[in-house]
């Protein structure tokens, strides 16, 4: 029996079961079958641990915060990473999203800070350098004591692009700007490439100006 099928003689018993298999099935990736197999599963476990499952998601949202210095996510005002005096505070890692600062950090290759920028530059969707954070980090490579800007922004189009505008921005500053080898194929993401590829990608880093000029 085919999705479309399954899905068209899915009968609920319960409204409150229908509502719960219709809300897990709005998160990304998560279809009704799925939806269906975990509420079932939450049906079946103790109150105290449904209770805690639905509080610890509530205080998530409700209390999580962003770093105000990398815009990376956060308990506090200064994310763990920030925070660290262990780490290269010289060295700044400017990335698309959080998800790719996880990647990295799943490296354990990498001991200096990050920049999020939010997203990357992409006309034809509606975004420009304006609607991200690349204000915010011209203000960090001006006000901090940063040595070296590495770009690790997905290898596509986009991701160039960003790359370019930002490079050329950064031009007044002495700083030295690399961006991560093409360990990782063009058109890949970061966050779902292995982490020694990645890891190999981040340590092979090459001056963006030779990476510009090899795109292109």
């Amino acid at each position: 029996m085919g999705e479309a099928s399954y899905l068209w003689s899915m009968v609920f018993s319960s409204t409150l079961l229908e509502n719960a298999v219709n809300e897990f099935s709005k998160l990304p990736g998560i279809g009704k079958k799925t939806a269906l197999r975990l509420v079932l599963h939450l049906v079946k476990q103790n109150s105290s641990d449904v209770l805690q499952f639905s509080d610890t998601i509530s205080r998530m949202h409700n209390e999580i915060k962003f770093c105000t210095r990398c815009h990376n996510i956060s308990d506090k005002e200064l994310c763990n990473i920030c925070s660290n005096l262990q780490r290269k505070q010289d060295m700044l890692c400017v990335v698309e999203n959080i998800r790719d600062v996880i990647a990295i950090e799943s490296t354990q290759q990498y001991n200096g800070i990050y920049h999020v920028l939010g997203g990357i530059i992409s006309p034809l969707d509606g975004i420009g350098p304006e609607q991200l954070k690349i204000d915010a980090l011209l203000q960090r490579v001006e006000k901090e004591e940063v040595k070296e800007i590495i770009f690790a922004l997905n290898p596509n189009i986009q991701g160039d692009t960003t790359i370019y505008y930002i490079s050329r921005k950064m031009k007044a500053f002495p700083v030295r700007i690399t961006t991560i080898a093409r360990g990782i194929a063009f058109g890949g993401e970061l966050e779902y490439a292995d982490e020694m590829t990645l890891a190999k990608s981040i340590s092979n880093r090459i001056p963006v100006e030779n990476y510009i000029v090899s795109g292109q």
